[in-house]
C-alpha cells in the first residue's frame, strides 16, 4: 500500500509538476521580454526623437541657404485670371518653390532655389505667358 500511495503521489507530482514549472518559467521568460522590451522601446524611441529633430532642423538650415525669395513686377495683369495664369506660368518653371501674385501692386514673390533656376528664367515664363515681367532689384 505504502508503494501504490507512494506511486500515486509520483504520478501526481509528475502529472502536476511540469506543468506548474513550465508555466512559472514561460511568465519569467514573458516578463523578462516585456521588460527588456519596454527598455528598448523607451531608449529607442527617444533616440529616434531625436535623430528625427536634428535631421529636420538639418534640412531646414539647407532649405533656407539653398533658397531665395525675389519679387517681379509684372505687366498686363487686368483682371482676376491674370494672376493665375501668372503663377501657373513661374511655379512650372523647375526649382521654383511657391509664387505669391499681387494683383494690386502688380508684383509676384517667388521663392526658389537658385541653384536650379534664375530670376532670368522666372521671368522669361511669364513673358512667354503674356505679361512681361522683370526681377526687382534685391534692395528695394
Amino acid at each position: 500500500m505504502a508503494g501504490n500511495s507512494h506511486r500515486a503521489a509520483g504520478r501526481d507530482d509528475q502529472l502536476l509538476g511540469p506543468p506548474v514549472l513550465l508555466g512559472a518559467m514561460m511568465m519569467k521568460r514573458t516578463a523578462a521580454v516585456l521588460v527588456a522590451l519596454a527598455s528598448i522601446g523607451a531608449v529607442g524611441l527617444g533616440g529616434a526623437h531625436v535623430l528625427s529633430n536634428a535631421m529636420t532642423a538639418n534640412a531646414a538650415e539647407s532649405a533656407s541657404v539653398a533658397q531665395q525669395t525675389r519679387t517681379f513686377a509684372v505687366q498686363n495683369m487686368t483682371c482676376a485670371l491674370c494672376p493665375i495664369t501668372v503663377r501657373t506660368a513661374m511655379e512650372a518653371v523647375e526649382g521654383v518653390e511657391s509664387v505669391q501674385i499681387d494683383l494690386d501692386t502688380k508684383t509676384a514673390a517667388v521663392v526658389f532655389d537658385p541653384a536650379i533656376t534664375t530670376p532670368d528664367q522666372i521671368a522669361r515664363a511669364s513673358t512667354n505667358a503674356g505679361y512681361p515681367a522683370n526681377a526687382v532689384a534685391e534692395g528695394g
